[in-house]
């Protein structure tokens, strides 16, 4: 698969099918690689990619920080990902697209047609991630990593990612730099020598900051309520992707389509013919 340099960090892509381009924005937390889309949870199962590449031309990617793509020891946040979405899209030279997210890709997804609506066509927003079960995980998850950290040093860190194929959503210790640990020596040899004060720092405003709020986090509602994108969003209904954090998205967007169905009547067959039938009206 190809590896693009965005602003100092690879990012591993691939684009499949013809048609108007959908920018997929992976589901799995920290974790977001690519390969998610057909491999992780639910969406291994729901098939959206081979379903949508056959009129649509599918742009997947590994989120800076997973799978194959790079890293750099900063806070991350939001506006960071939607920097690396811009730039695949001007790498690509895809001027429009719709946005397509799962579990948190939502999040990004939003992001993005908030800062860039007139680039937006439509978003997908599939089981999106929040609500207070998923910020206090969120957060717990943070704190278990920065006990490890201040008890073992970064080196430990380090080690422990590149012997584990787990990744910070499953084993905290590793960090939300694991992918980026594992892929790339020279950033692994940087982090394993970072100031200890200073990355327990970065770690705290990266929990704080993307993690705000008891709701959909990523962007704020006075922005989503003044959005023209139009967006169909299917909802959750576990501890992470909770149906609150959908009806959050209904209510403050204004032209919206709710698909309010249980997650098991979210078939593989059902859910491909309304986020198609929903791409070709817009």
């Amino acid at each position: 698969m190809p590896i693009v340099d965005l602003d100092g960090l690879p990012t591993r892509y691939e684009t499949l099918g013809e048609g108007p381009a959908v920018l997929m924005f992976s589901p799995g937390g920290f974790d977001s690689s690519l390969e998610n889309w057909t491999s992780f949870g639910r969406y291994k199962d729901l098939g959206f990619v081979g379903a949508l590449s056959q009129r649509y031309t599918c742009i997947v990617f590994d989120r800076r920080e997973s799978g194959r793509s790079g890293g750099r020891l900063e806070r991350l946040s939001w506006e960071k990902y939607v920097a690396q979405a811009i730039g695949l899209l001007d790498h690509l030279g895809v001027d429009r697209a719709h946005a397509m997210g799962g579990c948190v890709g939502c999040s990004t997804a939003a992001a993005l047609a908030v800062a860039q609506p007139g680039r937006v066509s439509s978003m997908v927003l599939f089981s999106p991630a929040g609500g207070y079960t998923y910020r206090a995980a969120q957060h717990r998850r943070f704190h278990q990593h920065i006990g490890f950290v201040t008890e073992h040093g970064l080196a430990a860190v380090v080690e422990l990612a590149r012997e584990s194929g787990a990744g910070f959503s499953k084993d905290p210790r590793v960090g939300p730099w694991a992918g980026a640990l594992r892929s790339d020596d020279a950033f692994a040899k940087a982090y394993a020598e970072a100031d200890l004060g200073r990355y327990v720092t970065i770690v705290s405003g990266t929990s704080r900051v993307l993690f705000d709020r008891d709701t959909v986090p990523g962007v704020e509602p006075e922005d989503l309520a003044v959005l023209d994108v139009p967006a169909l969003i299917v909802p959750g209904e576990d501890a992470s992707h909770t149906r609150s954090a959908a009806r959050y998205l209904q209510e403050c967007l204004p032209h919206t389509d709710y698909w309010d169905v249980p997650v098991a009547d979210q078939t593989p067959e059902a859910s491909q013919q309304r986020v198609l039938d929903f791409l070709d009206r817009h």
